[in-house]
């Protein structure tokens, strides 16, 4: 029976929540010409109808473990799941997230990302690149914007602890902004791939800030002990 409801809440919640995600891409679409200022209000109720789906359909909640600081710092969140991609904007005004240069190339949803303000990451980033990434970076915190990156590049399944990528070292230096590493387990409840999403609740623990300054080594193991901080322990 438990298989059952899962399945059966796993397919609601797929037929309800993109077809209202459609719904918030055509009203972006349509007002985010006149009025580009209104894209960012447009994702934010979108983020909080995807926790709404997923807590009222999927019968899975938040909670936030720690104290999250807000102000101007670099944010690097542990990625297991879709779930945090979007949840970003619930847990923060405005956010700016970092996305693969891809994914700003599809249509209409690129289109939509990019006047909300996501900032473009390149795999392979050459100097001028990287400057226009401290550019836009600069100008989010000018704004009170929270920067927020993924830095494993993609979704790794639950308890996995791959090496964080070369650029967070980079953009680390580049940036100049203190690191608030923040440990996400949505991959228990939502596993990468799969269609059954089950109950329970998403914990995002907080870690200690990181300084700036620090050697660059020694910042990616501080901070890629810290998102794995809600890893199962090994024996």
């Amino acid at each position: 029976m438990t298989a059952i409801m899962t399945a059966l809440r796993s397919f609601a919640f797929m037929l309800i929540f993109y077809s209202g995600s459609l719904l918030f891409v055509l009203a972006a679409m349509l007002v985010g010409g006149l009025h580009p200022d209104m894209v960012p209000r447009i994702a934010t109720a979108w983020s909080r109808f995807h926790r709404g789906c997923a807590r009222w359909i999927l019968g899975q909640t938040v909670v936030v473990d720690g104290d999250l600081p807000l102000g101007p710092y670099l944010y690097i969140i542990k990625h297991e799941s879709m779930f945090e991609t979007i949840d970003m904007l619930c847990l923060f005004d405005r956010p700016v997230i970092g996305a693969k240069r891809e994914l700003l190339d599809i249509p209409l949803w690129g289109l939509i990302a990019r006047r909300y303000g996501l900032i473009p990451i390149e795999r392979s980033a050459g100097a001028s690149a990287l400057r226009a990434l401290r550019s836009a970076a600069r100008a989010a915190t000018e704004q009170g914007r929270a920067i927020c990156l993924f830095p494993e590049g993609t979704r790794v399944p639950h308890g996995e602890a791959p090496p964080l990528k070369s650029g967070f070292a980079g953009l680390y230096s580049l940036l100049g902004l203190p690191v608030v590493p923040i440990a996400v387990d949505s991959g228990r409840v939502s596993p990468r791939g799969r269609f059954m999403k089950r109950a329970g609740t998403i914990t995002y623990k907080v870690g200690a800030i990181v300084p700036t300054g620090l050697d660059r080594k020694e910042a990616e193991r501080i901070v890629h002990a810290a998102i794995n901080a809600l890893n199962p322990r090994r024996p």
